[in-house]
């Protein structure tokens, strides 16, 4: 079964806009984890617009499923990882000042910094995963790096869904097959929703994980989070049926 993993950066966001600890971040984080999610996504910045590094030392004292932090691996991030040594760290490329993630890692330019990564993690008993591109050159070379999964970075899928899912999927069943060639695990995420997360798992039934946040804190706007939680379970579910 692919698990579910929930970022919930967003409702740090509409917390820090007004101040105070309303909603509270950490007990959301364990409503979603009772509601049926098999995991909880953070990606701290170093400008601290959502996640704070208090949050995450909290929800590391109080989380019964599985932890990912996610993130650009230097400064204070790295710090902080190691402080609290989540189950997975995911290494995404991102500029200090990016509104979301917008590309994955060039793994065969970066690979002496990827691998001294994966292995500093991975001595503190982490498990690691790279963000990537759906090149299946990108996925080798993580491998190369001693990581132990990727998570592709599933935006062009997305936007490409609604023209032609076929041709969308495409790229990644490519990357994902070269993942399992190479022995790592997989995970995907960035804009994966309702409408599109399905047909994604149904083609790529391997995969271990999808981290999904910004959509389905919207949705759950519409139809109430412990609804939602179901909903994207009940997709995911749907997809391995058939």
């Amino acid at each position: 079964m692919t698990k579910l993993s929930v970022n919930i950066n967003k409702i740090a966001v509409i917390r820090n806009s007004r101040g105070g600890n309303l909603p509270d971040v950490t007990r959301a984080a364990l409503d979603i984890e009772r509601f049926g999610a098999d995991g909880i996504t953070v990606h701290p910045r170093p400008d601290a617009r959502h996640i704070r590094h208090d949050d995450v030392r909290a929800l590391k004292a109080c989380l019964t499923t599985e932890f990912n932090i996610e993130g650009n691996p230097v400064g204070e991030f790295v710090r902080l990882v190691e402080e609290t040594r989540p189950a997975q760290v995911t290494l995404v490329p991102d500029a200090p000042d990016a509104l979301t993630s917008n590309a994955g890692w060039n793994t065969l330019a970066h690979r002496a910094f990827l691998t001294d990564m994966c292995a500093r993690f991975k001595e503190k008993g982490i498990r690691t995963s790279i963000f990537v591109d759906p090149d299946p050159a990108m996925v080798a070379g993580a491998a190369l790096c001693g990581a132990d999964r990727v998570e592709l970075y599933t935006e062009a899928y997305a936007a490409r869904y609604a023209a032609g899912r076929e041709e969308a999927i495409a790229p990644y069943t490519a990357a994902a097959e070269e993942a399992r060639r190479c022995g790592l695990g997989l995970n995907g995420g960035h804009d994966l929703n309702l409408q599109n997360l399905r047909y994604f798992i149904s083609r790529i039934p391997f995969c271990d994980e999808v981290s999904i946040g910004h959509a389905l804190i919207s949705d759950a706007l519409y139809f109430g989070l412990e609804n939602t939680v179901q909903l994207y379970k009940r997709e995911i579910a749907e997809a391995l049926r058939k």
